[in-house]
């Protein structure tokens, strides 16, 4: 008996267009800004945001961080992303928490 194909988030490659939009960045930007510039081809990030391929855990991690919100906004298609996103690339905090002394 095997198993039936997996169920996908239908809103994911929206959200993940939204955020590379937010920030103001190509597709290859949005692959340099995440690290992941290496191996990640501007058109791998459209089909991302197409819906024909999906991204690992860890690339939805850092969609997630840079944009600011958690994994289970990208992936629950109950819930939309925040109307006000991080700004631009250059403008926003390193998004490391300060030490405390």
């Amino acid at each position: 008996m095997g198993q039936g194909p997996r169920a996908k988030p239908a809103r994911l490659g929206e959200k993940l267009l939204q955020i590379r939009e937010a920030l103001g960045l190509s597709q290859n930007g949005i692959a340099r800004h995440l690290g992941l510039a290496e191996g990640m081809s501007g058109k791998k990030i459209a089909e991302f945001e197409i819906g024909r391929r999906e991204p690992s855990l860890l690339v939805l991690l850092r969609y997630a961080r840079a944009s600011g919100v958690t994994i289970d906004m990208l992936a629950d298609d109950e819930l939309d992303l925040p109307a006000t996103l991080p700004p631009k690339p250059g403008k926003e905090s390193s998004g490391k928490k300060p030490r405390k002394k």
